[in-house]
């Protein structure tokens, strides 16, 4: 066995460029799959710890029907109103309710300006909000009563290198959001989530002069008394808005979902994303594959007298055939070490461009059983590619062959 190897890896070596030619349609396939399954990967961990935030006795309650871009619960043909809030605050399932607004404001600071998101704050409601979404201060504290025109910044708001301002927001620092002055007096730990990271504490009062949506509400946590309770909280909920919407099972114009349910119906989208995508990078395999067959076939018609030779001096047809078909393997092996390797790189400049746009801090996650298992997949493809071949090979003549 081990002859066969160097006997092949040598007429590898003797081809040339026909060998490395043949060797691209796999390179191609195994970069495309290994690059996708890393990408995705990446991106499912990133997303991931978007939503790996907050309680786990944590609802989340927004309207549907929407009729334009915008931040979650936005934009709605028939909005939640603090009404609703409070009717699902006196449910006997549910501990306390967090009434949220999301706005979109121009934020000016150091000569610069952009638009962020801001999150309202209801006054004398801040720990029961702090503790349902897990807010903790990195630097300075959070928004107390009887703060005034001041806010607390995302880690990633307040960071130069993100921000869009080009340079850092600090505590006791000022900006101007929507025309109006307000104080920074405080940066959010950050949490690996651009939804906390890059957002903008302001106390609901302020935020709904800014923005005047009145007694509109975006979003609606909900803290359940108990896990046991989130089935039961769920169904209080779904029910008690049906009647005060007016709307029929089945008909609801909202939602109320569970962090898990919201990461199951993101990874099943992602999954199905990446296999589909994964199935058309297999075409380029496929397309390797058929240059195996072609390069062997010819290899066969130009290495006759080779065969014939080895025949002559005593090699049976199974030792032609294991050469040819090693050799036609060795094809497939190369060209898919060189495309895992490509493809991680692929993969790593990838999870760097996620995390910049994401402003996560995840890191490229190496399966070496997987790496392993797309090496013997290579191999095997390209032996199984050179089978007919290398039986078109044992079956030459030898005095035929010599012959010719």
């Amino acid at each position: 066995m081990k002859d066969y190897f160097v006997l092949s890896f040598k007429n590898l070596k003797r081809r040339g460029i026909r060998s490395w030619l043949t060797l691209i349609g796999v390179f191609i396939g195994i970069t495309a799959v290994v690059s996708l399954i890393s990408l995705g990967n990446g991106l499912q961990v990133a997303v991931n710890s978007q939503f790996s935030v907050g309680s786990t006795q944590a609802l989340t309650v927004q309207a549907g029907g929407l009729n334009s871009y915008g931040p979650p619960g936005t934009g709605v043909t028939n909005p939640l109103t603090r009404d609703d809030a409070e009717a699902i605050g006196k449910l006997s399932s549910v501990e306390f309710v967090t009434p949220r607004n999301l706005e979109t404001l121009q934020i000016e600071y150091n000569d610069f300006a952009v638009i962020g998101m801001a999150l309202s704050v209801d006054e004398g409601k801040e720990e029961e909000m702090y503790e349902s979404m897990d807010l903790v201060a990195e630097s300075g504290r959070l928004l107390k009563s009887g703060d005034t025109n001041k806010i607390v910044l995302g880690g990633n708001f307040a960071d130069g290198d993100k921000n869009g301002f080009g340079k850092d927001i600090e505590p006791s620092k000022s900006v101007i959001i929507q025309g109006k002055k307000f104080s920074v007096i405080g940066v959010l730990e950050k949490k690996g989530s651009f939804l906390i990271d890059g957002i903008i504490l302001m106390y609901d009062d302020e935020l709904n002069e800014l923005a005047n949506y009145g007694d509109e509400v975006d979003i609606i946590g909900v803290k359940v008394k108990s896990p046991d309770l989130m089935d039961k909280a769920k169904e209080d909920i779904e029910k008690l808005l049906r009647q005060r919407r007016d709307v029929k099972v089945g008909e609801e114009d909202f939602s109320v979902e569970t962090p898990d349910s919201i990461l199951a119906t993101v990874n099943s989208i992602l999954g199905g994303v990446q296999m589909f995508i994964i199935i058309i990078a297999s075409i380029s395999i496929f397309v390797g594959a058929v240059g195996i067959i072609n390069t062997m076939t010819t290899s066969v018609l130009e290495r006759r007298q080779e065969i014939g030779i080895m025949k002559a001096i005593g090699a049976r047809n199974k030792d032609i055939f294991m050469q040819f078909l090693i050799e036609s393997g060795l094809v497939g092996l190369i060209g898919g070490f060189v495309g895992v390797v490509f493809g991680l790189l692929i993969g790593v400049l990838g999870t760097f461009g996620i995390n910049n746009y994401l402003g996560t801090e995840t890191s490229l996650s190496v399966n070496f059983f997987f790496i392993l298992l797309v090496l013997f997949f290579s191999f095997v493809v390209g032996a199984a590619a050179g089978i007919v071949p290398a039986m078109n090979a044992a079956k030459q003549n030898p005095v035929e062959a010599l012959r010719d």
